[in-house]
This record gives C-alpha cells, structure tokens and sequence, in this order.
C-alpha cells in the first residue's frame, strides 16, 4: 500500500476523516478541512483598521450608491445566503441568455439589478427586460471568504494588481483582487449603475448622501460610527482625508470584505463534531466522489478555474474571454464550498436548484462534454446512499452557525427594500380597447430630497397621450372610462408627458421623474399616482401608494 506523508496528504486537501484524527490530532482553532486558515492575505498598503472597516461597511450596505438608489452591494450579497443572492430564482430573476430568448434552455438564474435608466433619472426600455429590472448572465459568486482568492469574478477578471479606476496607475501591487472586484459593479449599467455612469457621478452622490438614510437597524457599532456625520467625515476618519476617490471606495470595501470570514463550522472542529453519516460523506467527498480534485484546502477550493461541463462554450466563454486561451474554453472559477447549503442555485448560471441535483450533475459526469473538460467531472456511480452522505457533508458541517444568524462579523442593517417604505400598489387597471392593460412601476425610494424619484408605465397601448396624476388621497369614480382610484382633490396634479413611447419588450412605455422637496414636514405624507392613455380608448393604470420617508 502507498504511504504518504499527512501533512503532504493535508495540503492536497486528500486526508480523510480518519486520517485527519490520527495524523494531526484535532484540528487547530479555525482550522479547515484541508488544514488551518492560513493568515489573511492584505496589501501592505491597504492596511485593516477599524474605521476603514466601517465606511467599507456603510458603503456595502448603502443603496444610495446606485444610480437608482434600489441597490447595494449587500443587495446580491446576503450573509443568511451563504454571502449570494437569495432572489436568484423565479421569473425576475432569469437572463435570457445568449439566444436572447426567455424561456429556452440557455436561460440564466442570477441577480436582478436596476432598470435601464440614464443620468436624468429617465428610464430607457431594454431590448429584453424593457422597463423591469435588468439581470445580470450570471450569478453572484460569495463574497464570504473572497478575501483568500487570488483572482475574482467568475472568470477571475479581478486581479491581486488593483489599478486606481480614474486614472489607471497602480495603487496596490499584491493580494488586491478584493479591490478590484468591489469596483465594478458601481459603474455596471446592469448592477448599479445608469448608462455611461462615471466615477465623478458615483463620487459626488457620496459627497451629499447621508451615510446608510435609507437603512435601518444598523447595530450599535455602525450607527455610532455613522450618526450625525457626512460621506467625507467617514472617509475623514478612515484615511486621514476627506477626499472621496474611487480607489479609497474600493479599498474600503475591500477592508471590510476581509473580515467576512467564515472559520467556525462544524467541520472546523473536527470529524468528532459531524455525524455517522456526515462522515461518510466526507469520506465519500475525498475518495470515490473525487470532489477534492478541485475543492480541496481550507476553503474548499483551488482558486483554479475549470470547464465542468454546466453550459456550451459557446453560450459563454468564461475565463477564456479573459486569458484568450483555448485551455480556458468555458472555464469558471472553483467555488468554495463553506456555507454552500446557502447559496441555491447552483453554478455559474444557477441552473442546479439543490445540492442534490449539483450532486447528480457530477455523478452523471456533467452535461456538455468538451475537450478541455476537467478530468475529475466524469461518471462516477453512486449509489442513492452515498448521494445522501455526501449531500449531508455539504450541509452542516461546512456551514458557520453565525453566518445563518448573522451575528458576529456577518451583522448588516436592514435594507431599504426589505423595509415598508416601498411603493405598494392598490385597486386594478383598465385595459385599452385593444387589450393592453397599462401597469405602474414604482421602486425607488420616496425619500424626502430625493432630486429624481422617477415612476414609470409599462405595458401600455402602443399609441396615444400619456397622462401622470398624483393626488394625496385615494379614492374611486368611473370616468371616461376607466376606473379613477385618487381622490381628486383641490390638490390634484396632472402631467401631460406627451406620446407613449413604444418598445418591443414592454409595449407602450413612458417615465417621469419627479424631485421631491427636503423638507422634514412632510415625512409620513402618503402620495398617490395612477397613469392614463387616451388613444382610440382611455385606459390606466392600477394606483401606486408611497409614503414619504
């Protein structure tokens, strides 16, 4: 029989349970299945301090820094998801895919951003989603435990070099990939951002929002951190300057990013701590499954990227569109696997709804066979037994206690959209004499200084005069037509905003942005909006509620 060396057996991520136990006696404090955390990879120039740790929490959680004020980074990134987004399923939540067709095999399960929307506040129907919400075509990787990964994305396309993003010089030159990833999606059309957005637009909201209005329940911590202080002050305090730059917002988030690490799962305390069958799963994970082939090491995972057979190359590259390598043909990253009972779906492209089916998927040796497929993904043979050890390793024992409570480093404020001061419809629409029934859009904050909360109709009558009337009471009286749901009072206003502009997605189209006084009185106001066509027939909208925050 071969006998290798433990410790060699360690680093492979190749020791079993039993070896685990005998060769090393009882993992270390924090140590992984693969062996002990190692130390945390910072720049030098990036140092981890407190206050750095709080703006780059503040600013993770603040939907203000999206063009539409809907989203943050949190939004995609939930730590009770396993540090993914949770709304990756369902209808609003699915990318066409490359054949731009919803409802065809290549379709995406990811994450739901902004709507396509320009610098005005103006919304701009998308040729596939039209007036809802754009999803990205792919889904949102952990950002849990990101700070020990080399390359970032799913095609590893930030790198540990991070470049200042306005004006390309070097800034930090090692273990900087958290950096780079934090800075795109701000300036992403599809994420957050509006079309062409640049960095003097993201820098000069920060410079008049404040910090986290929009959240609530901050915790103690970050609410003392924050009250009663600008962007400016915060970016004060924690880089000695009041000076907003995107370098220092990307260095920010990293330095928050950084302390998300989750070191305390079962697994952590050794074979002892899981059970029969948990064990036999883990024994199964590191022979006859061949998972450690690629998810080995404390996180579960080589950092390497690797085509398994989830989506046609041709349907996306992966980290060839990067490396511009044949080798890295429909390539993507190894995910580790801490937490992963949190993270449905699965892959990439959130085709897989349960570990279950993931384990299925690898068993059966992958779905679309290529020449550089890795060698690990082929047929394997388990039995429904082994398919429940194994699904049962994957679950408990990798999953940090404090990751599903959020407590500890995994604490976050309340998000304007999970709060009650969203836009609630009410009563029903009247459809056009051609069968199109107009629906009102509103999501956006109805926050008091608010310079453009826009609302929108979609769906409509692809001809015709649009019309946007706010009343502060609802009421109902048939008129013209079609149901009128305010209350026409002396304090009606009607919008007269010219034609219906037409789109293939979303038929008859229109949006209005409407700014909205900082004056303090009117907290508590609630506002109601109905729209109306008058074409060949009058039709409209259900009524939209929002209450003034």
């Amino acid at each position: 029989m071969l006998n290798l060396n433990p410790r060699l057996l360690c680093l492979l991520g190749l020791a079993t349970a039993t070896s685990l136990a005998t060769a090393q006696g009882p993992p270390p404090p924090g140590g992984g299945a693969g062996g002990p955390i190692p130390a945390l990879p910072v720049p030098t120039n990036n140092p981890v301090t407190v206050n750095k740790r709080l703006l780059g929490k503040a600013l993770f959680w603040d939907e203000q820094l999206s063009s539409t004020r809907t989203m943050a980074c949190g939004t995609c990134h939930i730590p009770t998801a396993g540090g993914s987004d949770p709304r990756s399923t369902g209808s609003d939540a699915t990318h066409p895919g490359i054949d731009g067709l919803f409802g065809t095999n290549d379709d995406i399960q990811a994450s739901p951003g902004v709507i396509q929307n320009l610098a005005s506040g103006q919304y701009l129907a998308h040729a596939q989603f039209g007036l809802d919400a754009q999803v990205t075509n792919r889904k949102a990787p952990s950002m849990i435990d990101a700070a020990y990964a080399p390359l970032l994305f799913w095609d590893g396309r930030a790198t540990s070099t991070f470049l200042d993003p306005q004006t390309g010089a070097v800034v930090l030159t090692e273990n900087a990939a958290l950096e780079s990833q934090a800075v795109g999606p701000l300036l992403s059309e599809v994420e957050m951002g509006h079309l062409n957005r640049n960095w003097d637009e993201v820098i000069a909201r920060l410079e008049i929002s404040e910090p986290l209005a929009m959240a609530s329940n901050l915790g103690p911590a970050l609410s003392n951190f924050v009250v009663g202080k600008s962007y400016p002050d915060l970016f004060q305090d924690a880089f000695g300057t009041a000076d907003i730059t995107a370098a220092r917002i990307g260095m920010a988030l990293a330095t928050y990013e950084r302390t998300l690490i989750a070191d305390q799962t079962p697994i952590d305390q050794g074979p002892g701590a899981l059970t029969q069958l948990e064990n036999q799963g883990r024994q199964i994970f590191v022979t006859t499954g061949r998972c450690v082939a690629c998810h080995n090491g404390p996180f579960l995972t080589d950092f390497a990227f690797k085509n398994t057979g989830v989506t046609p190359i041709a349907e996306d590259l992966g980290r060839a569109a990067i490396s511009g390598l044949p080798i890295d043909n429909g390539a993507f990253k190894t995910p580790g696997l801490r937490n992963v009972e949190l993270r449905a779906p699965y892959f990439h492209d959130g085709s897989a709804a349960t570990l279950e089916e993931v384990v299925d998927f690898y068993d059966r040796g992958g779905d679309f066979h290529a020449p550089n497929q890795a060698p690990a993904v082929a047929p394997i043979g388990l039995t429904a037994q082994e398919k429940a050890a194994l699904v049962a390793f994957l679950k408990r024992p990798l999953t940090d206690p404090r990751v599903v409570n959020s407590t500890g480093p995994f604490t976050r404020p309340t998000l304007y959209t999970e709060s009650n001061h969203q836009p609630v419809a009410f009563g029903f629409g009247t459809p056009a004499q051609g069968g199109a029934l107009p629906r009102a859009i509103a999501v956006e904050p109805p926050q008091i200084g608010n310079p453009n909360l826009t609302v929108a109709m979609a769906d409509g009558p692809l001809f015709g005069q649009v019309y946007l009337a706010i009343d502060f009471a609802k009421g109902f009286t048939h008129e013209l037509g079609v149901d009128v749901l305010l209350g026409l009072t002396p304090n009606l206003r009607v919008l007269s905003l010219g034609s219906v502009n037409a789109s293939s997605a979303a038929g008859g189209v229109k949006s209005a942005v409407i700014p909205v006084p900082n004056q303090a009185s009117l907290v508590g106001l609630p506002v109601y909006l109905q729209w109306f066509v008058a074409g060949s027939s009058v039709s409209a909208t259900e009524g939209v509620e929002m209450v003034l925050f």
